[in-house]
């Protein structure tokens, strides 16, 4: 197949990428089997979901939906491995490989949608199942909803081995995999967002940088007091009031909405960039691998901020939203200073 043809099929279908399955050189003779390297690849993403799993979810696995979704897809990213491990330790026939990866980039590639909608509606809902349905709840969604996505895939995979020559001499063996538009576009548009709204008041970002540091230091010995207060006494209920917070600077501070945009911003804003450099020279990702925790997470990180931002207006800093990554709370202070909000903590007695 000549290569202008590929480029063609490329700008038809731009989630379309194609996967190296073999080369050879016909000047040298060398040839080389790039399974390997797919199983390089799955396997450092598995230890990346694993190590964000550990971070982030450990204590929501069963209580929250993106808890059970991000456990899911650590199991899924497992058979992963293994498949694609298997493949190139026992050398089977490249139809085999070629229809994992695309089964695998279709299967991966159905679930950023209706993940992020079924935790928005579930925000939307938490307080109206009881704790011990949940986990049923929890566990019936996440099934269903990888039941669909491997169904789908199933009448969607087309296995198509193709022969490409390049005028150097050399010969590659690919097959049609297809990347996740949903991600990427999500990754760009965030990016842009925060790289614009980060422009009104970028010379003060230092400063604000080093005051909410001051709040999360000050928050987190706040916190550690009381929960060694709480060993101690059980049974004992203790108001935090914003006490916690150090004296307060004069510094100028940040609007609600730019001071929750930074702190998103410094804890995603890697990521992000990271992301869309590797797309931007061309090193598309397919949807096995973007599909991961990490982007769970900042999905997760958006919607939970802008249900703060909404809710925080009328009940202050402490509103009742999903845990989030980074302290929203702190933000809140950031913006408003030593204002109304006090939290109550009720230690559990067993």
């Amino acid at each position: 197949m000549k290569l202008d043809a590929l480029l063609k099929s490329r700008q038809k279908d731009p989630s379309t990428m194609m996967a190296v399955l073999e080369d050879w050189d016909e000047n040298t003779g060398c040839h080389r089997d790039t399974m390997k390297l797919y199983a390089l690849i799955v396997l450092f993403k598995f230890g990346l979901d694993v190590l964000a799993l550990w971070l982030y979810c450990n204590n929501r696995l069963r209580t929250s939906l993106l808890g059970m979704f991000s456990l899911t897809v650590v199991l899924a990213d497992l058979v992963m491995v293994f498949c694609t491990v298997t493949l190139w330790l026992l050398g089977m026939d490249k139809i085999s490989a070629c229809y994992l990866l695309d089964f695998a980039t279709v299967t991966y590639g159905t679930l950023p949608l209706p993940m992020a909608g079924l935790c928005l509606i579930e925000y939307f809902f938490k307080d109206t199942w009881r704790t011990s349905y949940k986990v049923f709840k929890n566990m019936t969604v996440t099934l269903l909803l990888w039941i669909s996505a491997v169904v789908y895939s199933y009448g969607a995979v087309n296995v198509e081995l193709l022969e490409l020559r390049v005028t150097s001499g050399k010969k590659f063996l690919v097959c049609q995999v297809q990347d996740t538009a949903l991600v990427t576009y999500c990754v760009f548009a965030l990016l842009g967002i925060l790289s614009c709204a980060m422009l009104p008041f970028c010379h003060r970002i230092p400063q604000w940088i080093h005051e909410a540091d001051r709040l999360y230091d000050a928050r987190e010995a706040q916190e550690n007091q009381l929960s060694d207060l709480f060993i101690s006494t059980p049974g004992l209920q203790t108001i935090v009031s914003d006490e916690f917070l150090p004296k307060e600077t004069t510094t100028p501070k940040p609007p609600l909405w730019y001071s929750l945009t930074l702190g998103f911003a410094m804890f995603w804003m890697p990521y992000l960039i990271v992301t869309s450099a590797s797309l931007v020279f061309g090193f598309w990702i397919p949807a096995y691998v973007a599909v991961n925790l990490l982007w769970l997470e900042c999905t997760n990180s958006v919607i939970v901020g802008l249900m703060f931002w909404v809710k925080s207006r009328v009940q202050g800093p402490y509103a009742k939203v999903p845990e989030n990554v980074f302290s929203l709370e702190v933000y809140w202070h950031l913006s408003n200073g030593k204002q109304s909000g006090t939290k109550t903590y009720t230690p559990l007695t067993v």
